[in-house]
């Protein structure tokens, strides 16, 4: 079965660190204090103290935008030096419910080469923001009506399209068509993924592995033939910068476990003497001290404006195409429940 979403687990348990921490806190106080000295009779006399309020919980960046939906007034996006190529990839949370709240606003603003959506909840559509921009458009549906769902949309022909895993003994073609597309190119291969979740419990963390041994395998395949650009959400935060509330997450929720933030590690640092090549983080190699900028952010508990977020998207490459690489950028101000995360490249692909 696929793994159902976890958003609300996860901002249940952003929500309690702060007052989890402010406990603690005062109670070390109370111990120092020095009434702690005075007996019970002196301590009834002694004036009382007020209690601090607890400050209220605010962006670590607090220049990062907090809205939830598109802007109604959203300007063009400045384009990428000629001859770059640019992808953008957005987990839309459902691409119909997305469109309500201006997805079509954003696809006319960037103007993205390659646009990768995930998480689109829905059998191929027709909307005039894609279908008069692209001329190629690929769309992979989960076994499971409603759930998952990936499509890449293109201006560049690719050689050749494939959905899902075409091989693998521990992922089923049908169950990872809606979950991953594979265009490629001359120079390339572009992935677009939608990483299953480990789920509520991380019930479905064995799955999960699955399928990151799979992947594992694929990527290498890949790269070993040419160099590979993976995007997508990735449904894993692989350091405590990557997310607001690393402490109360680490080893409970899913994406924050041991078990996937290794085969994350894996997928990108094959074996010493294994013959394979690196591929990088782009956004965390060109920002590699930042912290409070996420992708995804629960619509519970006002996590999107007190800044509580999971870093869970990405844009990968072949170590070998980073010096083509000239910009990786989160698109902070546009928002479903993640928002996009953007390549440019130079191309050609």
């Amino acid at each position: 079965m696929p793994p159902k979403r976890t958003s609300s687990k996860r901002a249940a348990v952003d929500e309690t660190t702060a007052a989890k921490e402010d406990k603690e806190v005062q109670a070390k106080a109370e111990e120092d204090s020095p009434l702690s000295e005075l007996s019970g009779s002196e301590k009834e006399a002694a004036p009382k103290k007020k209690r601090a309020k607890k400050p209220p919980v605010t962006p670590l960046d607090p220049s990062v935008p907090t809205n939830k939906e598109v802007p109604e007034d959203l300007s063009s996006f400045p384009r990428p030096p000629e001859g770059c190529v640019r992808i953008s990839a957005w987990n839309v949370a459902g691409l119909r419910a997305s469109e309500k709240k201006g997805f079509s606003r954003y696809v006319n603003a960037e103007d993205a080469d390659i646009l990768v959506v995930t998480e689109t909840k829905t059998p191929e559509l027709s909307l005039p923001a894609l279908d008069d921009r692209y001329e190629y458009r690929y769309w992979g549906d989960h076994v499971k009506k409603g759930h998952a769902g990936t499509a890449i949309f293109s201006k560049i022909k690719p050689l050749n399209v494939s959905k899902g895993f075409q091989a693998s003994e521990e992922v089923t073609a049908a169950d990872s068509e809606g979950r991953m597309i594979t265009l490629e190119f001359e120079n390339s291969y572009v992935v677009g993924t939608y990483v299953p979740n480990a789920g509520n419990g991380l019930k479905t963390l064995p799955e999960k592995e699955k399928w990151n041994r799979a992947f594992e395998t694929y990527l290498r395949e890949l790269d070993a033939k040419k160099p590979v650009i993976w995007c997508g959400d990735l449904n894993v935060v692989p350091t405590p910068t990557d997310i607001r509330n690393w402490k109360t997450n680490y080893n409970k929720s899913a994406g924050c476990t041991d078990a996937e933030i290794n085969g994350f590690k894996a997928q990108l640092n094959p074996e010493e003497g294994s013959g394979h090549k690196r591929l990088v983080d782009v956004w965390r190699e060109k920002h590699p001290d930042l912290e409070g900028h996420y992708t995804y952010y629960s619509y519970k508990f006002q996590c999107r404006e007190k800044g509580i977020g999971w870093r869970l998207d990405y844009q990968v490459v072949s170590e070998r195409l980073l010096p083509k690489v000239k910009a990786c950028e989160i698109r902070a101000e546009i928002s479903s429940d993640h928002v996009p995360i953007v390549l440019d490249i130079e191309g050609p692909l």
